[in-house]
């Protein structure tokens, strides 16, 4: 079984409705959920110094790590997900 990272991109602050959507999908997912987060916040650092990551549409909320067979399983998985602008999937490599 190979493991996928499923990034989860933008905010709004939801309604109970969307909050309901999210929970049934976390526990649709439970048993091929490997481990899940939320981001507060961030910063971004590059060769110009540091800036503070914005809290909008384009910002990383969150992860998940789940397991499946193929990307297109993944897929499948992650266009299931109540997604405010996008998910990206991929796939971990092993050390």
């Amino acid at each position: 079984m190979k493991q996928f990272m499923l990034l989860h991109v933008g905010f709004k602050k939801p309604s109970p409705e969307v909050m309901e959507k999210w929970n049934q999908w976390f526990a649709d997912t439970k048993s091929c959920t490997v481990d899940m987060g939320g981001f507060m916040g961030g910063q971004e650092v590059t060769s110009d110094g540091v800036a503070e990551l914005g809290w909008d549409e384009n910002c990383l909320t969150g992860y998940s790590v789940i397991e499946a067979e193929t990307m297109e399983e993944a897929t499948k998985i992650a266009s299931g997900n109540p997604f405010i602008t996008a998910i990206r999937i991929y796939e971990l490599r092993k050390h």
